[in-house]
């Protein structure tokens, strides 16, 4: 049964009534020579640029309605970049102030379009761990207790960062493929996304596979497939892995977590962008990079589901740059 790929909506007056509804495209090139189709949910068409339209807004209507956030408010948040940008623009919407902390190992591009929307952006070292005072965690806290009328969305422990992907990505999924999706791919950062489309989706038919992608280095593998917590190392894949536990990242619903090489996600990203015309970020092409292993000996998955991110622009002097790419032996 063909599959029904949605449409791209028009912009409106009022950008958040074009989040989500993202189409479905099929990835014929990078499928072949795989028992099937891989299918795209193409979330950098969000307005601004990500899957984290949708958290962003959520959050902060969510902070609205039970009248945590007022007229003058200030938005707090810790990110990797696509909330934070997401914030950034919705809070110049509304008129609220966005203060955005971020780790110093995201890139220049995050960096510019958050201030750009006129958000104010704290840079932590990447070095340091997550229980140190100069951490991105701790310094938001620190922060949501000196500014008066604030809020910090905290996506990574908001049980409203998964509730939002159980209510918008999975049952646009669900009926886009007309239920015939058997498999979901995403990558694991937050873990509000792959948490709330596996969530939805196992309720309709428990059968479907959900894998969760992560980086090397990254804590949460590790912590699925034995239970320990290891030390976490660094990696430059932006969006997905972790360095510590985290609220909205619910094991229970993944069949399976699959790390993947910085190199392979870069260099699978760049493959995507020539072969198919779609251009996304290092996330994406890890997805995308454990696709195709995970699926060129799995004859009984039939239709397959990824989720893209982010867009690369917000990537250009990182793994797009040929420089940037010598420079880390990428290339």
């Amino acid at each position: 049964m063909p599959v029904r790929m949605g449409t791209i909506p028009q912009m409106g007056n009022s950008l958040k009534a074009n989040i989500g509804h993202t189409p479905i495209i099929p990835l014929e090139k990078m499928s072949s020579g795989l028992p099937c189709t891989i299918y795209a949910k193409a979330e950098m068409l969000n307005p601004g640029g990500s899957l984290k339209d949708r958290l962003a807004l959520s959050l902060i209507e969510s902070a609205e309605k039970e009248g945590r956030l007022c007229k003058g408010g200030t938005v707090i948040e810790v990110t990797s970049g696509n909330t934070g940008i997401a914030v950034s623009w919705i809070c110049a919407v509304k008129g609220y102030r966005a203060l955005i902390v971020m780790s110093d190992k995201n890139s220049r591009e995050k960096q510019d379009m958050m201030k750009l929307f006129g958000a104010e952006l704290i840079l932590t070292p990447h070095t340091v761990k997550p229980d140190d005072a100069r951490s991105n965690y701790m310094t938001a806290e620190r922060l949501a207790s000196e500014v008066p009328n604030s809020v910090y969305l905290d996506q990574y422990n908001n049980p409203a960062n998964i509730d939002c992907h159980y209510r918008t990505t999975g049952p646009e999924i669900w009926e886009q493929t007309e239920g015939l999706v058997d498999c979901v791919i995403a990558g694991a950062g937050t873990g509000g996304t792959i948490s709330g489309i596996g969530r939805f989706l196992k309720e309709r038919n428990p059968g479907i596979q959900i894998v969760a992608i992560d980086s090397v280095g990254s804590i949460f593998t590790p912590y699925f497939e034995t239970g320990d917590v290891p030390q976490a190392e660094h990696y430059e894949v932006e969006g997905i892995g972790s360095d510590k536990l985290i609220g909205a990242m619910d094991f229970e619903v993944v069949d399976k977590f699959i790390p993947v090489p910085d190199r392979d996600a870069f260099l699978t990203a760049r493959k995507l962008a020539r072969q198919e015309g779609l251009f996304c970020g290092g996330s994406s092409g890890a997805v995308l990079s454990a696709a195709g292993k995970y699926l060129r000996d799995r004859t009984d998955i039939k239709f397959p589901v990824i989720v893209l991110a982010d867009s690369g622009n917000r990537y250009l002097s990182k793994l797009y740059s040929d420089e940037w790419m010598r420079s880390m032996k990428y290339l």
